[in-house]
């Protein structure tokens, strides 16, 4: 096998954020921009000569010329084997778990999750440690700096691997092993979850059920367990076919996005529960016939029902939220006398918590829950937990919900984006914010009484690592919370997150509209940030 080797100038832009490398299309594709960043990853790699690499994408454009490329330059730089998802396809939770499995040196991924995909849009790439997890910030800080130093490229001179045929190839040193996308996931839901119980109860009529794929990497994950294994009416999985354009929609299950089941879940007659997931497979949205179930919620509920599943029977050793998530879960680990863990936003940072055993269960607002099974958040995954609670409990997802936050209150909840404000502008308002912290406690506006005013600081309990400046916090002596925080998701500008959150405990109030439940603090939001005023904008772009 012949190698060649490549000089090459740094790009001044390859700074991962918290999952990695996002930038448009047309940006991956410029000469050795792939190449610089995947040589950085390797180059701040140690050991890994003759090791497994597991490599896969959600099948957005450039997907599979992206993981050609990949596999000449893991040949060239001594990988020993590789395994890959047929068609070039692995869902992000799938990715996770493969590593793991087969105990692989880590993983690349190849996605921009749930940003559009296509020509003009969106692509992505994030390296995985061997523990399944998006690596470290301190892999990822030194990846950053071998990216502005670099100067050369390595690429073996082989033929391109038919992606398509699951087998096994040897070229000299290098294995590589195309795999069943689906097979090794499938296996381990079933060790988490009552299946056969599922299956009871969807061919006995209790849970009728509708998964809008997207057009993304879930549809074959969820077409083979929903309705192959599970015996789902054929078609209750919708846009299932994985597309490079996700079909020419917005791969984001929220109900901005996912309007088609939005619009099923709302009819009359609507079915018992409905879920979504995104572009890469690791974000959820639940529903039931005429109900919404927040993030938020639903992280909650499954903290305060995880011993009807059969994998969390035996009960669960802590749980842990990014810090803008609401703190229904806080209060569910309160009175089930469990620890829990406030983070930074970003996956990673749930890592060292389940490798140590601290925790069990985790989740953010942004539509990402999951447990110790995988190291990434997995969409899938809380879709099967719903429906074994369903299933166990026999009751709508609306009672279910209703049931618990008649014990344990409810925290009313929403996020508005301001999604490509200029940067200068965001950083404007950010320092705006700083500006006022020392001054906010004590301050009120009606009902609402400023306890605290900070910006979030997190130290990793396991091994003391210190993550600063992770988003503003304004805290209300009746439980209400405001969050400021500028996301690294997008691939424009800057999309500047403000969560809203109320603490309702009258059982009389539970059912009120979040929008007038919330409107008193989105205008004290406004107040302090001023997106508004410094923008011209007159709303936000998502409001979820």
């Amino acid at each position: 096998m012949q190698t060649k080797t490549y000089n090459t100038t740094p790009y001044d832009d390859q700074k991962p954020g918290t999952s990695g490398l996002r930038k448009k299309v047309k940006v991956f594709q410029q000469p050795g921009y792939l190449e610089n960043f995947v040589q950085s990853i390797f180059n701040s790699l140690e050991d890994f000569q003759g090791k497994t690499l597991v490599l896969g994408g959600d099948g957005r454009y450039f997907n599979r010329q992206a993981i050609q490329i990949i596999i000449k330059m893991a040949a060239a730089n001594g990988f020993g084997e590789l395994i890959i998802g047929q068609g070039g396809l692995l869902s992000t939770p799938a990715a996770s778990n493969i590593i793991r499995k087969y105990q692989a040196f880590g993983g690349i991924v190849l996605s921009a999750s749930h940003n559009p995909g296509g020509p003009d849009e969106d692509f992505g790439i994030k390296y995985n440690v061997s523990n399944g997890g998006p690596a470290p910030e301190k892999f990822t800080d030194a990846l950053y700096l071998n990216t502005k130093t670099i100067s050369s490229y390595q690429i073996a001179e082989i033929d391109d691997v038919d992606l398509d045929c699951v087998g096994e190839l040897n070229i000299n040193h290098l294995k590589i092993r195309i795999i069943d996308s689906v097979a090794d996931y499938a296996e381990l839901m079933a060790k988490i979850f009552d299946f056969d119980l599922i299956k009871q109860s969807i061919a006995a009529g209790l849970i009728n059920l509708r998964f809008d794929a997207m057009h993304a990497i879930t549809g074959p994950y969820a077409k083979q367990i929903l309705e192959g294994v599970l015996g789902a009416e054929t078609g209750s999985v919708f846009n299932a076919v994985p597309l490079e354009d996700f079909g020419g929609g917005h791969p984001d299950p929220n109900m901005a996005h996912a309007h088609e089941l939005t619009k099923i879940m709302f009819a009359d007659n609507a079915p018992t529960f409905g879920a979504a997931s995104d572009g890469d497979g690791d974000r959820n949205m639940i529903m039931g016939a005429n109900i919404f179930v927040t993030p938020s919620d639903s992280l909650a509920i499954m903290a305060a029902n995880a011993r009807s599943i059969p994998a969390y029977a035996k009960g669960i050793s802590g749980v842990a939220r990014s810090m803008p998530t609401s703190q229904a879960v806080d209060r569910v680990a309160a009175a089930l006398n469990l620890p829990c863990y406030e983070t930074p936003t970003g996956w990673k940072f749930f890592g060292n918590l389940l490798d140590a055993n601290k925790i069990t269960l985790c989740g953010e607002e942004s539509f990402g829950s999951g447990s110790n099974h995988v190291r990434e958040k997995d969409g899938l995954w809380a879709v099967l937990f719903w429906l074994n609670l369903i299933a166990r409990k026999r009751q709508s997802v609306a009672d279910i919900v209703h049931e618990h936050w008649q014990k344990y209150g409810r925290d009313i909840y929403c996020r508005h984006d301001y999604e490509a404000v200029d940067l200068d502008i965001a950083n404007g308002i950010v320092d705006h914010l700083r500006r006022q912290l020392s001054r906010l406690p004590g301050k009120s506006w009606g009902d609402y009484t400023v306890k605290y005013a900070d910006e979030f600081s997190y130290t990793d309990p396991v091994d003391n690592s210190v993550s600063a400046n992770q988003g503003i916090r304004v805290g209300f002596s009746n439980g209400s919370r405001i969050v400021f925080r500028l996301s690294g998701t997008g691939t424009v500008g800057a999309t500047l997150r403000i969560y809203i959150e109320k603490y309702e405990k009258d059982i009389t109030q539970l059912d009120q509209d979040s929008g007038q439940a919330l409107a008193e603090l989105v205008e004290i939001a406004e107040l302090l940030c001023e997106v508004k005023k410094r923008t011209g904008r007159t709303e936000p772009d998502v409001v979820t």
